[in-house]
């Protein structure tokens, strides 16, 4: 039987560190994916001289973990990833590194020490800014207000495995319109995270299912926070805050 191949040299050095990082996608920047952003951010990791941990292996790479990106299209105030690194760095010191070391569009919000568990857990929940160019308020209202007294809404997608239809009124647990400075109709609202993923553009699909309402423009859509979700104050709490 032949040896088992193993890497050359010795394994690399161990992780002694976690650090959880919050940024913002901004303007152009919500037409890329989250690889186009891991790819920057390889890059800007390196440039920054972050130690960064790696796996073993023959194809070593850098230890990060995306939690809940937002899809491809949408803005966000608040995306996270989680690095390792192998010396003790200072977290506000390699938040200003990396926000120099990346290009402009994506922007380093805040960096801390990871808590225990992964990261996914502590993100139950989202808050978007849906902004509607050219509809008139009480239409909008008009359609949130049909929406949100159905119980449910089923809208489909095209998944990997084939059109699936899910649920898109119950995971919204608050739906409020208004009007920006800019004289724009908006609709603020929270949405818990399920699986599948109820994003902005279901809810919008289930808003047009359930009263037929169909904006002139396609929506722009912010997601303004996401975190741990409290149904008794119906907030959504910093998910980099201490317990």
């Amino acid at each position: 039987m032949a040896a088992q191949r193993t890497p050359d040299g010795p394994p690399p050095p161990p992780a002694v560190q976690k650090l959880r990082i919050q940024y913002a996608r901004r303007g152009r920047l919500r037409y890329s994916s989250t690889r186009d952003f891991g790819r920057a951010l390889e890059r800007a990791l390196r440039r920054s001289g972050v130690p960064m941990a790696y796996s073993a292996g023959f194809h070593p790479h850098p230890k990060i973990s995306y939690a809940n990106g937002a899809a491809t299209g949408a803005a966000s105030e608040a995306e996270y990833f989680e690095i390792s690194v192998t010396e003790q760095v200072d977290p506000d010191a390699v938040a200003a590194a990396l926000d120099e070391a990346l290009p402009e569009g994506p922007d380093i919000v805040s960096v801390v020490d990871a808590q225990p568990g992964a990261p996914a857990d502590r993100l139950q929940a989202s808050r978007w800014l849906p902004e509607f160019p050219g509809v008139e308020l009480a239409d909008l209202e008009r359609a949130v207000a049909g929406f949100m007294a159905r119980e449910h809404v089923e809208v489909e997608r095209m998944f990997k495995k084939g059109l699936k239809s899910y649920d898109a009124r119950g995971p919204v647990e608050r739906a409020v319109t208004g009007v920006a400075e800019d004289g724009c109709a908006i609709l603020t609202m929270v949405v818990r995270h399920t699986t599948p993923a109820v994003r902005p553009d279901d809810v919008l699909s289930a808003i047009a299912a359930a009263t037929s309402f169909v904006p002139p423009r396609s929506p722009r859509a912010t997601r303004l926070a996401q975190g741990i979700w409290s149904s008794e104050t119906e907030s959504v709490a910093d998910p980099l805050a201490a317990d």
